[in-house]
């Protein structure tokens, strides 16, 4: 059975469980989640697909899991990829999936949506200048982890790679410039060269180019 993957393309959240599954090799098809028109607001969604009114949420046969890590790590055990070699190397690829989730994913996510996703005169200006402060210190410290490693843990892709990445290929500006960080431009620019990467718009449906 093919497995479904409710998301949409501007969510990096989504994409890092996108991108896990179609560099996993398993079959799977995305669903469109209308986030913008409020469709993980309706209690339908909320009823039927996801109690939390967020996306992605995954779904195989009666298996339904939701967070990204969580699909990411199912990903894993169902293929047998990027889940680390050994208990070692799995406990500190979940260490970095946590600290992509608190301090990367987070104020990325939250300062991309506020800087291009609201009007301008709603923008506030302040939370952006202090969100980009804090990124900018995370964007340091992984730069300086990936100097001399291909990859962030071990020597190769992992779910680490996959969630650290998950707003990084994004156009739209929220203050992070690719060649500032020579490590993650390096990083992100070796992670595009694997065979069937795709850039989220191109994985998954929905832009804001749909809305215009």
């Amino acid at each position: 059975m093919t497995i479904k993957l409710y998301c949409f393309g501007e969510s990096g959240n989504a994409y890092k469980a996108a991108l896990a599954l179609e560099l996993s090799g398993l079959d799977w098809e995305p669903v469109k989640v209308d986030f913008f028109g409020g469709e993980t607001r309706t209690p339908d969604y909320r009823a039927q697909i996801n109690t939390l009114g967020e996306a992605p949420v995954m779904i195989d046969e009666d298996i339904k899991l939701t967070q990204s890590g969580v699909i990411q790590d199912y990903v894993s055990e169902k293929s047998g990829k990027f889940g680390g070699r050994d208990a070692a190397e799995r406990r500190e690829i979940l260490r970095w999936v946590l600290w992509d989730n608190h301090k990367l994913s987070s104020m990325a996510g939250m300062t991309r949506f506020l800087m291009n996703f609201l009007p301008e005169a709603k923008q506030p200006k302040e939370v952006i200048a202090f969100n980009q402060a804090r990124l900018a210190a995370t964007y340091d410290l992984l730069n300086t982890h990936l100097q001399g490693r291909d990859w962030i843990v071990g020597d190769g892709l992992t779910n680490a790679d996959l969630s650290c990445c998950g707003y990084l290929y994004y156009p739209e500006p929220f203050g992070f410039v690719r060649e500032d960080h020579p490590n993650i431009d390096a990083w992100l620019t070796r992670l595009s060269q694997v065979d069937g990467w795709k850039s989220p718009y191109d994985l998954m449906p929905g832009s804001p180019a749909d809305r215009t």
